[in-house]
């Protein structure tokens, strides 16, 4: 496929993604009941951090510091499973009544943030990005759902620091484009090897406005999956396809002949290169993942 019919390809596909318009219902007891467990923030010997050892000045400008790394930590205290529990079933109610995160408002997701960041401080998995096997669905997420994906997270690693805010603006404005669209399962599947991760991402798209006719599928996008440290994964970006279309002919079409989008080796032909985007999970459990990306995104999957 020539590179041109490949940019032609993707930006169809990037218009597939879009959120669907919602709203939110109260979180008042999440409110109430979030003070009964601010407990969960000490921290005692049972905990160990890995923690880089810096050795700052005594003189110095505050402004000159860089700001900490965030590394993984582990809670080997079995008496806080409990609070563990309290905290993971408070931030699943608020997923709930926020739509996934899409409908919630400052309050509410100023109360995920302080729960997300307690539940990471009292991890109890060590080498999370090692332990994360298995099938997840998301069910919150602090920024557009459809970032969790691998192509997304590629095109914000092939933008670069220096143009964050042009990838930031082609969000928006894709987001924005998009939202007659609905959003079903969002899924990420890890193998057991640690060597893929396959991203699904259940769509459904009005032909029309006004016609009560919409178009469903499953964009798959798969990528090469490394772990580089103990919370840290490495993507690159494989391919991308449709699957579960209810276009009569068009699904088994595509079923049959695995018709697949090769993104990577379309980044290999323009700029040499696959794009490496980069995933931190500071929360795994049986049960609950937290995974954050480059720009401290933070997306939470549960068990599927």
């Amino acid at each position: 496929m020539l590179p041109t019919q490949l940019l032609l390809s993707m930006f169809c596909f990037f218009a597939m993604h879009g959120e669907t318009s919602c709203f939110s219902t109260g979180s008042q007891g999440v409110i109430s009941n979030l003070s009964s467990i601010r407990r969960c923030q000490r921290h005692g010997p049972s905990r160990i951090f890995s923690m880089p050892d810096d050795d700052y000045p005594s003189d110095y400008d505050a402004d000159d510091l860089q700001p900490p790394t965030k590394t993984v930590a582990v809670d080997i205290d079995e008496d806080d499973a409990a609070i563990r529990d309290e905290l993971k079933r408070e931030l699943i109610l608020l997923a709930s009544v926020t739509n996934r995160g899409m409908c919630a408002s400052t309050e509410e997701s100023n109360l995920v943030v302080d729960l997300v960041t307690q539940l990471e401080a009292l991890n109890p998995t060590a080498d999370p990005a090692s332990n994360s096997q298995g099938d997840w669905e998301l069910c919150y997420s602090s920024t557009q759902s459809f970032r969790s994906s691998p192509f997304f997270l590629a095109v914000r690693s092939f933008f670069g620091d220096e143009n964050k805010s042009m990838a930031e603006n082609a969000f928006d404005i894709h987001d924005r484009a998009t939202t007659a669209s609905r959003v079903g399962k969002v899924r990420q599947i890890i193998d057991e090897s640690n060597s893929e991760l396959v991203s699904e991402y259940e769509l459904s798209v009005g032909l029309m406005p006004g016609l009560p006719i919409r178009v469903k599928g499953t964009v798959v996008t798969s990528a090469e999956l490394r772990v580089i440290a103990p919370e840290t994964w490495e993507l690159k970006v494989k391919g991308t396809r449709v699957k579960g279309s209810n276009v009569p002919f068009f699904d088994q079409f595509l079923d049959d002949n695995a018709v697949e989008l090769p993104v990577g080796d379309f980044y290999q032909t323009v700029s040499g290169s696959v794009p490496i985007a980069v995933l931190k999970t500071f929360y795994v459990d049986e049960a609950l993942r937290i995974t954050r990306d480059v720009d401290d995104n933070f997306f939470v999957f549960t068990r599927a």
